[in-house]
């Protein structure tokens, strides 16, 4: 019986020990032990009215809590709203952007503000009417693009070069560029008739009509869309110096000539270019009529070679000094250059070459004639100067001996070259 009972008792210890969790294993088992053995307080009357201020404090604090939540999404709200209406002013301005074809139209303001400071002569250049020159002339310029692209989506469309324009993806509709078309135009023609003058304006009315219903026509029934659109082109610097001078004089005409030859051997290269594409636009472009190529490249090269007396021209009617001739003439050989280039190897590497001279050549052409005009002053005292040296001239002239009309042949095809002198010997 002692056994038994022994044995019972050992195994009742070995179990309650058994029972305890091991502090070796478990470190931290006594703290624990002693948090949960923590026996709280009574609660006393006092205790239970002060929770009951605490009660009232948290159901304020819950009050303003669910009000700043209130708050909170109400301004999550409001800037939501924000935001989509920032993300549709930027949608639509992109639009409008693209649209106006705003680098090009910028290149078209570029030439207009050149003219109206040649215009100026020697009058001081009036930056307010240069900046509404070069308001109104953007704003023309972009509704004869877009009007341009409205009647063009079907083939812009076709074109991997125009897919993705505003109006053949779906970005705006056709009557919203309408009436973007519509606004730009009138505000253009109203803001230069109000503050320029009715010339200026009236030119800029023609050309947005010759553009965007003249030239966009032609360019799927001829080829001789090219030459029309190079008359759009040379009109923005007749523009700017018309609203500065209120004229039209032999002088305006230089820098729009420039402008007309120009445009001829940039275009050709670009429809060398895209030729492909412009075949699938339904284009009726002389590229396309000319599978080799020599005929666009002598296209080219003949204007490059009709741009090299204007140096000289602007320089004899007092425009610009002399130094314009010689930077006018090395500017218009590499030009020249590069489309020979390209008339003896009509290649997209040579032809691409030809289109970036284009590039090069036209910004620094408008800059060779801001930096060498000539004012009003100095172009009356090179032609009183011109005068005294006729009158002195008969005087030391000898006697010519009679030559064949053949002698003076040679002077034909350079007009702007004087003609050979043959003296007696």
């Amino acid at each position: 019986m002692w056994r038994t009972s022994v044995v019972s008792r050992f195994s009742s210890r070995i179990s309650a020990s058994s029972s305890l969790p091991n502090p070796r294993l478990i470190p931290w088992s006594r703290e624990l032990c002693a948090v949960n053995s923590f026996s709280q307080p009574p609660v006393s009357s006092e205790s239970t009215a002060k929770l009951g201020i605490t009660g009232v404090r948290s159901d304020a604090n819950r009050v303003f809590a669910s009000g700043t939540v209130a708050a909170t999404a109400t301004t999550g709200e409001i800037s939501s709203r924000v935001a989509a209406v920032a993300g549709l002013g930027h949608h639509y301005a992109r639009c409008y952007w693209e649209l106006s074809k705003a680098r090009h139209s910028m290149l078209v303001v570029a030439t207009s503000g050149t003219g109206y400071i040649l215009g100026t002569g020697n009058a001081a250049i009036s930056f307010p009417g240069l900046c509404y020159t070069c308001a109104g002339t953007m704003m023309i310029a972009a509704s004869a693009n877009s009007l341009n692209q409205i009647f063009e989506i079907s083939n812009d469309a076709k074109m991997k070069r125009t897919m993705l324009r505003p109006l053949p993806s779906g970005r705006i509709s056709v009557p919203h560029a309408v009436a973007w078309a519509t606004i730009a135009g009138a505000s253009g023609a109203c803001l230069l008739a109000s503050k320029t003058n009715m010339l200026a304006a009236g030119l800029a009315s023609a050309n947005l009509v010759l553009y965007a219903f003249v030239y966009t026509p032609l360019k799927q029934l001829h080829p001789i869309n090219t030459w029309v659109g190079a008359v759009v082109g040379a009109i923005p610097p007749l523009l700017g110096w018309a609203a500065a001078s209120g004229q039209i004089s032999f002088n305006s005409m230089i820098l729009p000539a420039a402008l007309y030859f120009w445009q001829i051997p940039h275009f050709m290269a670009l429809a060398h270019l895209c030729r492909n594409d412009y075949a699938a636009g339904g284009y009726k472009m002389l590229s396309l009529f000319d599978p080799s190529g020599k005929r666009i490249a002598a296209v080219a090269l003949r204007n490059c070679f009709y741009m090299v007396p204007l140096g000289f021209i602007a320089y004899d009617w007092g425009l610009t000094s002399s130094w314009f001739c010689v930077e006018s003439t090395l500017l218009t050989l590499a030009i020249a250059a590069t489309a020979f280039s390209f008339y003896r190897d009509r290649t997209m590497q040579k032809a691409r070459k030809m289109f970036h001279a284009s590039l090069l050549f036209l910004p620094v052409f408008m800059s060779g004639l801001l930096l060498h005009r000539v004012s009003n002053d100095n172009q009356q005292q090179l032609i009183e100067e011109a005068g005294l040296s006729n009158e002195v001239k008969p005087l030391r002239r000898k006697k010519r001996v009679a030559q064949p009309p053949v002698a003076y042949a040679s002077a034909a095809p350079f007009p702007f070259l004087p003609a050979p002198s043959f003296y007696s010997p």
